[in-house]
């Protein structure tokens, strides 16, 4: 067993566990119970199928709850099923998507249920393996559905999971260094309840989501496995867990251009791999261009005759990795580019998948501002 994980002092006369996995299998009860009395009444709780896990799961992957709920509301109304999503068209899928963000996870969606189709006879699979071979399914989400859905004893660990099981352990190891994952996955393998896997794993997101929360002081007085918790007992429980700082976003300026023409504005389909992939996009420029600079390079790369430009604001719109500082103008002009399409203010909101960074954009050019 990994050294970071064994308890470095107790109390004399103690009779606490000392070892990690008995500690482990001693939170199992107190757990399930506050789980049963204090789980939140979300939407894919109530019908907890493969297909409702699956897709809240990659939802909730970089989505807070609150904002992923009406998302799934949308998404299970429209695509009920793994057969109704890979028969979508794939603008459908990413409109569905629209305003989530990290748009691969809609891809990999569509693309798994291509393939649950076609291998698996249109039927999730159960086995943690097979679910592993699923794009965009790795060991947490395939540990969510195979235990929430299917009832088998496999763990299911993120951030929250990692988080209160280093706070447990009082485990100084950096959480963002894939070896803590895959002890901890091992660690619970070992030690989680036959029974009841899937309420088991749900306990520990909503404790680490509830009570055991990321920033501020966590809640230990609310906590049912605060007297079996090393760092609330040697008062660390700010200092864990610990991690490595990120990288610095790179910050990149642009410049978007709203050209319409006849009442349409220019859009066109990004490339099928990188950032933002398969989206829809305005036309735009590196940099902050000034008025003048902006109607030069209209001149230049766009062509046609400039019949009014105006302002249209400044956007910030930060991904994970890249933060795109905005400016946009709104350039009335007699034609559409060559080499894009003309789409209708409705169009812009209702058919076109268009990522999130240019929904302030969209909302001027459709008055709703």
């Amino acid at each position: 067993m990994n050294d970071l994980y064994k308890e470095q002092t107790e109390d004399e006369g103690d009779d606490r566990p000392t070892d990690p996995q008995e500690r482990l299998r001693s939170i199992n009860e107190p757990l399930l119970a506050w789980y049963r009395e204090n789980a939140r009444d979300l939407p894919w709780r109530r019908d907890p199928s493969a297909y409702r896990v699956w897709i809240s799961e990659i939802m909730l992957q970089q989505t807070r709850v609150e904002a992923a709920k009406p998302y799934f509301d949308r998404f299970v109304e429209e695509l009920p099923d793994v057969h109704s999503l890979a028969l979508a068209q794939e603008e459908r899928v990413m409109k569905l998507w629209e305003g989530l963000g990290y748009y691969s996870r809609a891809r990999n969606l569509q693309k798994a249920a291509k393939m649950i189709e076609e291998e698996y006879g249109g039927q999730i699979p159960d086995r943690f393996e097979d679910l592993c071979r699923l794009p965009g399914i790795g060991s947490y989400t395939a540990g969510a559905v195979a235990s929430i859905a299917y009832g088998k004893k496999r763990p299911a660990v993120d951030g929250n999971v990692l988080r209160v099981l280093s706070r447990i352990l009082a485990d100084d190891q950096d959480v963002n260094r894939p070896e803590a994952k895959r002890k901890a996955e091992t660690l619970l393998l070992s030690t989680m309840p036959d029974q009841e896997c899937g309420s088991f794993n749900q306990a520990l997101f909503e404790i680490g989501a509830l009570i055991c929360v990321p920033n501020g002081r966590p809640r230990c007085g609310d906590c049912p496995v605060c007297s079996l918790c090393l760092a609330h007992r040697q008062g660390r429980e700010e200092e864990l867990p610990v991690r490595t700082s990120p990288k610095p976003r790179r910050i990149e300026e642009k410049t978007v251009f709203l050209i319409r023409a006849d009442g349409r504005t220019a859009i066109r389909k990004r490339p099928d791999q990188g950032l933002l992939a398969s989206l829809y996009e305005f036309p735009a420029a590196d940099g902050h261009l000034s008025e003048e600079e902006a109607r030069r390079f209209f001149d230049g790369h766009f062509g046609g005759e400039i019949r009014a430009i105006k302002y249209a604001g400044k956007v910030r719109h930060i991904f994970s990795h890249i933060e795109w500082n905005m400016i946009g103008y709104l350039v009335e002009t007699d034609r559409i580019p060559a080499g894009f399409m003309p789409a209708e203010p409705g169009e812009l909101s209702g058919k076109y998948p268009l990522p999130g960074a240019f929904s302030r954009y969209i909302s001027f050019l459709t008055g709703k501002s």
